[in-house]
């Protein structure tokens, strides 16, 4: 609802005034990214919450159903395992809601969202990479740590709690839709904990719309099978199958290397003037390879998941990009062909 104020527009949106929570976000149409497609491509820019990503969301229900179940406490502490953009939007709201957050990173968080934790308040903890090298379960066993060290102290659990995909499910793409006007053809989403994948997907079958869901993973990604590797872009991937993978099964996945995540990210900012980070990137990798076999004409959507800004001493830094990424100088010289995913693996 809008109410206006001399010449200023005051949105009033309960989810946003109860607790600085989750905004709306708007869909735009993206005309230059495949310039010779006939398909209609569509983006959610949820990059534009208020801490930078959709987590924004994720953090909401979270702590709301923590709340609501009794489980944290007024002044109590929140814990959590996070590669960057959780833990942005869990320091936020905690700071708002008057509790303590611990972030509990690794050695691939990235710099400025760690620093952007520091600032809303949150106590940043940094777990070393462990011999096997699965930064992700270490991150989760530093925080069966901390909860033991302090009673009070409780986690989101956003790798098996039903808020995680609840959120999506309930949010995010109804939104999309509504602001479509129809249900896509095919949408497409990154996964890490899988909770908006599968949010996405109770609300398709909750509704019985015949959108076909696609997961986008990283190579190197343990989720659906996949073989755990080494990777260097955080947000996108897990290293073991989560709670929540286990119920979501996605119409198809795409798993991209980060030499593509890049490519994605590239021509998204160069045709589109969106700067989005690596997941995001990712996406439009696998819209580009799956575009040959789409129907003409088709609807095709996808989320940008977060902003590139913590992403521009990497992904869109030239030289990063050439000394870390397999494939990093063939990424960046292929950025002015029409569609460079078309027919690559």
């Amino acid at each position: 609802m809008m109410r206006t104020s001399g010449t200023l527009e005051i949105r009033d949106d309960a989810a946003f005034d109860r607790h600085g929570g989750f905004l709306p976000t708007p869909v735009t149409r993206l005309r230059r990214l495949f310039p010779l497609s006939d398909l209609r491509v569509f983006a959610k820019l949820d990059q534009l919450q208020v801490s930078g990503s959709t987590k924004e969301r994720t953090a909401s229900f979270l702590l709301d159903d923590l709340e609501r179940t009794g489980s944290l406490r007024p002044s109590g502490t929140v814990v959590e395992s996070t590669s960057g953009n959780l833990g942005m939007a869990l320091a936020r709201q905690c700071t708002l809601r008057g509790y303590t957050f611990i972030a509990v990173v690794d050695d691939r968080a990235n710099a400025a969202a760690c620093q952007t934790m520091a600032a809303y308040g949150a106590r940043v903890e940094h777990v070393p990479t462990p011999p096997d090298g699965n930064r992700l379960r270490a991150r989760i066993a530093r925080v069966a740590e901390l909860l033991a060290e302090d009673a009070d102290a409780v986690t989101t659990h956003q790798y098996g709690s039903a808020a995680n995909p609840d959120a999506h499910a309930r949010t995010t793409l109804p939104e999309l839709v509504a602001s479509m006007g129809a249900p896509p053809d095919h949408l497409y989403v990154a996964m890490s904990t899988t909770g908006t994948v599968l949010g996405c997907q109770r609300a398709i079958e909750r509704e019985g719309w015949h959108t076909r869901l696609v997961g986008v993973d990283a190579e190197g990604s343990a989720l659906f099978g996949g073989a755990s590797g080494e990777r260097k872009l955080p947000g996108l991937g897990a290293g073991f199958a989560t709670a929540l993978s286990e119920h979501a099964h996605p119409d198809a996945i795409h798993r991209v290397s980060e030499a593509h995540m890049v490519l994605g990210c590239r021509l998204l900012a160069r045709r589109e003037g969106i700067l989005a980070g690596a997941s995001t990137g990712a996406i439009v990798a696998a819209v580009g390879r799956d575009l040959p076999s789409l129907a003409p004409g088709a609807t095709v959507a996808m989320l940008v998941h977060d902003g590139g800004g913590a992403y521009l001493p990497t992904v869109y830094d030239d030289g990063w990009v050439r000394r870390e990424i397999a494939g990093g100088a063939d990424a960046l010289s292929a950025v002015d062909l029409d569609n460079p995913f078309a027919g690559r693996a």
